[in-house]
């Protein structure tokens, strides 16, 4: 690995109510339940295998609060907030399931970001980031579909969402990110 690469951890933050309901919640702002933020502890405790120099967050309070935890657990003093990591808008379909939102919109749900604008906003967002703080490691506190959308776009393949309070690990620059752990491809 090269020594002046930047290391990024993005995690999805834990599991809300509406997680555990199934329901779309994109940019709704949802908080973590008990169990997100037990699931918070869990990663800050797998993420103090390192040191970090900085954690930048969602503005959404559900990534906001597990980002305060690992940050606790792992010592980080640095804490921004980006509104540019946040989740893909769902639109009308927030607060329903897929299957109710289908039922309701079919495939077309008003006011819905594409995962095509929300792929090239979340490379823009981690590329972004990384510049501001060259050759540092950044854990990034974001959503799952962002997550996997960046995925996507490094690897080139469709990758998998990761779970609630689970981190992907990739090392590089801006437009050039190497997987180095957590990623499972489709």
């Amino acid at each position: 690995m090269d020594d002046n690469a930047t290391l990024l951890a993005l995690v999805r933050h834990g599991q809300t109510d509406w997680n555990r309901q199934d329901l779309l919640q994109g940019s709704s702002d949802i908080p973590l339940n008990a169990t997100g933020r037990a699931q918070a502890t869990q990663a800050g405790l797998l993420l103090s295998d390192a040191s970090w120099d900085r954690i930048v967050t969602s503005p959404l309070q559900r990534a906001v609060e597990t980002a305060r935890i690992i940050a606790e657990i792992c010592g980080v003093d640095s804490l921004d907030v980006d509104p540019a990591l946040v989740e893909r808008d769902y639109g009308a379909a927030e607060g329903m399931t897929r299957e109710q939102a289908t039922l309701r919109f079919g495939t077309d749900w008003p006011g819905e970001e594409s995962y095509e604008d929300l792929t090239v906003r979340a490379v823009a967002a981690v590329d972004a980031i990384a510049s501001r703080y060259p050759g540092q490691r950044l854990i990034l506190a974001t959503h799952g579909t962002f997550i996997r959308a960046f995925a996507d776009a490094v690897v080139g393949a469709p990758t998998v969402k990761p779970e609630n309070a689970h981190s992907v690990r990739f090392s590089g620059a801006p437009g050039a990110w190497t997987v180095t752990a957590g990623l499972h491809l489709v």
